[in-house]
């Protein structure tokens, strides 16, 4: 067979294999489709292949493969509709191919080209104070009021983009995984899809966590012989008492994340044999819809009468759902062989809300708009629509809006309103009407007077104190928690901002006259230049806040009316028919081939992070800095997953050479049973065997137990692990671990 017949072999092949995935698709398809849908849905995807046919993904198979699972994902795991399915075949072509909008209207509708507009990235160059992905999810997000599919289908691409991801380079994982945990998975969380939410953030641990993933995933796999067991021992009274009482339903075990079970190991420190919630009970109820809420408290009743239940952890959302629209019972008991074990009851109506979220919800919803996902839809949009906020400022403001918990508040007339948790009386004030909230002097909260910065617990009472004499200031910034209240505070700020820069800017046209420099939009560049300000408005509210004095202009150069500002050092010149985007991004890639740790280091500004405090041998990256260089971050810093989802574009790719002249700083937290004579066993192996340097140790013992911390100079992670091992090997040691610099403080 000639290479020829071998390849046509493969074209066969990938045709047979892309026909058999649209297939799968149309059997997931809701049996009310009509036949005028199929007839849609099959031209969508004729288009996608043409458009598509000569482009692969890095794995190397045909890129159609991509929007037929994202299509797919559409189908069968959010149960979307025809037209959902539609433009996820058609997320790509407008962006990757030559397919306009106008002919994608023209093929189907105006619906269908709006929604393909807004998953249509944002094309363009900017500068190192903003960001692509932000103003990327800004105009993503802006559709949430308009059509909420385009965040759903942007969902099932970004979930198909993570199950997809090991055939990308590891900084492009890591750039993915970032942006996925940061905003993604959150927003999958508020729309309700549990399932798609656990599994991004399972998928993202796997990238940026590749070794504690593995090790997680190991000792479940070791343990679910065991866990099983347990299971069918715990479930078996509940499901003989269950079916005496008449309920009809189903119960089965369901293990926690790897990613929940890594957030207890890391925030709560104990190990993974001793967190005691690998999994969860469920019950799903198949109930009358008028009899849901009596039988979930019905199967309570029975549970109770056998475990006995943690009263603090009973989470009620059956008589308060949760924004997103999940409901449930959810309750934690003792279990006959002393663990504590979490129960979630639900029907299965609610079950199927809680696995495929805001479709689900729409599907039962019945017309009526008065739920509480349309008060929160509303909310965001106050937030987006402001013209004030930059491109971070949205993201920002919206992502702590996505992972938050919710309070209840009552209003002086017994209104119940829902409120961030953490909220404050300020923040319940703009939540009422942001002009309350501007004019908000305090608050009573249970008949007590209390400060604007008071925060309200679940079921208070609260009445807002206004006068008009009122204005936000910056301290309030500090008192809110909600983006709708930071929106607004901040819209109003800047609004007093522009009346003061409007007297600065009025000063410095006077002096520009007195000095005979021409008032220009070239010479206030150079003058932000100069007093290194980033935008104008800042410029004229310095001069107007007595910030940057006028009589320094005096000592500049100006030649016929026009600045001339000293050349900086190390000036680069562009290439011939070279644009700047084009000579910023060759720097860039100039720069990763020299920062690689070692021998041309030294011709590199680089500083290395104090958050995480990066050594040799640890998998770090660069991220190249407005005013300090390049900053060198491990990947696993606290602070990686928010710069690489904002910045991918700012990450320069870093390693490093052996390196043994340097010691870098890196911390040490031990703990175990006071015992005399341990602290100078401690140091005699670090600076008697390893001959390594101690900057600071401190100890501190309470009840037999002593807990040390020791900031000490090593070469590498290799010196370091040797270090931990040693230290572990003690008699007496509990526990030994590396802690990032900024803890000791």
């Amino acid at each position: 067979m000639n290479v020829q017949e071998i390849n046509v072999t493969n074209e066969e092949q990938e045709k047979k294999f892309i026909l058999k995935e649209y297939r799968a698709l149309l059997r997931a398809l809701r049996k009310n489709v009509s036949v005028q849908e199929k007839k849609q849905i099959r031209r969508a995807f004729e288009m996608a292949v043409d458009s598509h046919k000569n482009m692969r993904r890095k794995s190397g198979e045909p890129y159609v493969l991509h929007p037929i699972a994202v299509a797919r994902v559409v189908a069968e795991e959010m149960g979307l509709d025809t037209t959902s399915i539609i433009c996820a075949f058609l997320h790509d072509v407008v962006e990757d191919t030559e397919v306009t909008l106008e002919e994608i209207e023209r093929a189907f509708n105006k619906e269908v080209a709006r929604i393909v507009d807004g998953l249509t990235k944002i094309s363009g160059i900017f500068d190192l104070n903003s960001s692509i992905q932000a103003e990327n999810f800004r105009k993503l997000l802006l559709t949430l009021n308009d059509d909420i599919r385009v965040i759903l289908i942007k969902l099932a691409d970004r979930l198909h983009n993570m199950r997809t991801l090991e055939s990308l380079k590891r900084e492009k994982q890591l750039k993915i995984a970032s942006e996925t945990m940061y905003l993604y998975a959150p927003l999958a969380h508020r729309m309700g899809l549990y399932a798609i939410k656990t599994e991004m953030e399972d998928l993202s641990l796997k990238y940026t966590e590749p070794v504690l993933y593995k090790e997680i995933a190991q000792k479940l796999n070791e343990t679910k012989r065991e866990r099983a067991r347990f299971i069918h021992d715990f479930i078996k009274p509940l499901k003989e008492e269950l079916e005496r009482r008449g309920f009809n339903f189903e119960i089965y075990g369901r293990p926690k994340s790897i990613y929940s079970i890594f957030n207890k190991i890391k925030n709560k420190g104990v190990p993974f044999e001793e967190i005691y919630d690998l999994f969860a009970i469920r019950i799903i109820l198949k109930s009358e819809p008028d009899k849901e809420k009596s039988d979930c408290w019905g199967v309570y009743s029975a549970i109770t009468d056998i475990y006995k239940p943690n009263p603090d952890r009973l989470r009620d959302w059956l008589s308060n759902p949760k924004t997103n629209g999940y409901e449930a019972l959810h309750t934690t008991v003792m279990s006959s062989h002393g663990k504590w074990v979490e129960i979630q009851i639900r029907s299965e109506r609610m079950h199927e809300i809680a696995e495929k979220g805001f479709a689900a919800h729409w599907k039962y919803k019945e017309g009526s708009a008065d739920t509480a996902l349309d008060e929160w839809l509303e909310k965001i949009h106050g937030v987006l629509s402001n013209p004030d906020n930059t491109a971070l400022d949205v993201v920002n403001d919206f992502k702590h809006e996505l992972f938050s918990d919710e309070i209840f508040i009552f209003t002086p007339k017994g209104d119940l309103k829902r409120l961030r948790k953490g909220g404050t009386a300020l923040d319940f004030a703009f939540e009422i009407h942001s002009d309350i909230g501007k004019k908000c002097i305090g608050a009573k909260v249970n008949n007590k007077l209390v400060p604007l910065s008071h925060v309200l617990k679940n079921g208070d009472q609260i009445e807002i104190l206004t006068s008009n004499k009122q204005t936000p200031n910056e301290d309030w910034l500090n008192y809110v928690v909600s983006a709708k209240a930071r929106s607004v505070i901040k819209q109003t700020l800047k609004e007093e901002k522009k009346r003061i820069a409007n007297e600065g800017k009025e000063l410095l046209e006077k002096k520009l006259k007195q000095l005979k420099i021409e008032n220009s939009e070239a010479n206030i560049l150079l003058l932000m230049n100069y007093f290194k300000m980033v935008s104008s408005l800042d410029l004229f509210f310095s001069i107007a806040t007595k910030k940057i004095d006028l009589n320094t202009l005096a000592n500049l150069e100006v030649i016929a009316g026009k600045i001339k500002l000293p050349k900086p050092a190390n000036t680069q010149k562009l290439d011939a028919g070279e644009s700047i985007d084009e000579a910023v991004k060759k720097t860039l890639q100039k720069n990763a081939e020299l920062l690689i740790m070692g021998e041309n280091a030294d011709k590199i500004d680089y500083k290395f992070a104090p958050c995480c405090n990066p050594i040799p041998g640890d998998d770090v990256f660069g991220f190249l800095t407005i005013n300090d260089g390049i900053k060198i971050h491990r990947t696993n810093c606290p602070n990686a997953v928010q710069l690489m989802s904002k910045y991918a574009y700012r990450i320069i790719k870093t390693k490093w050479t052996k390196q043994h002249e340097i010691a870098f700083l890196t911390g040490i937290k031990l703990t175990g049973l006071d015992d005399v004579g341990l602290v100078n066993k401690i140091t005699n192996i670090i600076t008697g065997q390893m001959n390594l340097n101690m900057r600071s140790i401190s100890f501190d013992s309470s009840d037999g137990v002593f807990e040390g911390r020791i900031m000490v100079y090593v070469h590498d992670t290799e010196q370091l692990e040797d270090l931990l091992s040693r230290l572990t090997a003690l008699t007496g040691i509990l526990e030994v671990e590396r802690f990032d610099s900024e803890d000791a403080e």
